[in-house]
């Protein structure tokens, strides 16, 4: 799978950071990772959601649409302040409310969606988590930190033991959703396993070599929030009607999703330059397994564990705790 859009690295992140200075209401610059999980956020772009809105208010907002791969290029980028709004799965965004908790106060937006990931292999001999040996190579985008790596101490703390939550980091390395799939595919390097995310996984499925060893529903009971939207309790206080066009255009997004899915995979194919055929996507997009929702599902979960786990320092007392008050209003959890 081939992605034109430039990535923003560490080094552009920075140099932006000097050249821009405080951004003035007006103005938003938005980070997404790859894989249909931003689906709304493809939206929003196609679309041009939040110029939109931003014109309901009398505001003519520009966006400066940008590509990381990972939560930590994410989350630095993020407190350099050389964006304004960044995307990575609950954990890494967890991470960082608690970092920043009485200081720049980093908060969830909003949920992109509620979708599976999946933890696959091309190694007929592992069937289960307790397969895997020290041979063995999981790629993930952000290791150790990042939403799959977090998902998987998680379930690591359940069958081996809190102590050894971190059983698996050792075998994990850090490579985007695009290169691990290529990896697990073609077969024959180190990267034997990877866990995936939507479209990737159905990618490797298609593989008979490929097969799935668990679900990240199967560890949180079922249905639960994939990625997350934060940003600093600055730019929410400072710039209000561009937060406002931003929220309300992920609201509007959920809305033309669910309204035609077919139409909103054509969309994600165009925003992302993908090479993956058209049915397919519409494939995953129809997927009951996924909900392309605003409204954080299962998220306390991690809450709550990672701060048993020694993680997180702060303990939230509900899922509002680290979401900024517009989300409040849905059935959250």
């Amino acid at each position: 799978m081939t992605f034109k859009r430039s990535s923003l690295t560490l080094l552009a992140a920075a140099t932006a950071l000097i050249s821009i200075g405080a951004q003035a209401e007006g103005k938003i610059s938005i980070a997404q990772q790859f894989g249909i999980g931003y689906l709304i956020l493809d939206v929003v772009r196609d679309q041009h959601l939040i110029e939109k809105h931003g014109k309901e208010q009398g505001l003519d907002i520009q966006v400066d649409w940008n590509s990381i791969s990972g939560a930590t290029a994410m989350n630095e980028s993020l407190l350099a302040g050389a964006l304004d709004v960044v995307s990575a799965g609950v954990p890494p965004m967890l991470t960082l409310w608690d970092r920043t908790k009485g200081k720049q106060n980093v908060k969830a937006i909003a949920s992109l969606g509620s979708m599976p990931n999946y933890l696959l292999t091309n190694n007929p001999n592992v069937k289960t988590l307790k397969d895997f040996s020290e041979k063995d190579r999981i790629a993930v985008p952000a290791a150790g930190v990042g939403f799959q790596s977090r998902t998987l101490q998680i379930e690591t703390a359940k069958q081996f033991g809190d102590a050894n939550f971190k059983k698996f980091d050792d075998i994990s390395i850090s490579l985007a959703h695009p290169d691990a799939t290529a990896a697990l595919i073609a077969g024959g390097s180190e990267i034997n396993a990877h866990f995936s995310s939507p479209p990737f996984q159905y990618q490797e499925l298609l593989n008979p070599n490929v097969h799935k060893v668990l679900s990240s529903y199967d560890i949180l009971g079922g249905p639960a929030t994939f990625n997350v939207l934060y940003t600093t309790q600055k730019f929410h206080d400072e710039n209000p009607k561009t937060y406002k066009a931003f929220y309300d255009a992920l609201a509007e997004a959920e809305t033309i999703i669910k309204a035609d899915k077919p139409a909103a995979a054509k969309a994600y194919i165009r925003v992302e330059q993908s090479k993956l055929p058209l049915d397919l996507v519409e494939k995953i997009v129809q997927d009951p397994e996924i909900d392309f929702t605003i409204v954080p599902q299962r998220t306390y979960i991690y809450a709550e564990k990672l701060q048993a786990l020694g993680v997180l320092k702060n303990k939230a007392a509900s899922w509002k705790d680290y979401f900024f008050e517009e989300a409040h209003g849905g059935n959250g959890s």
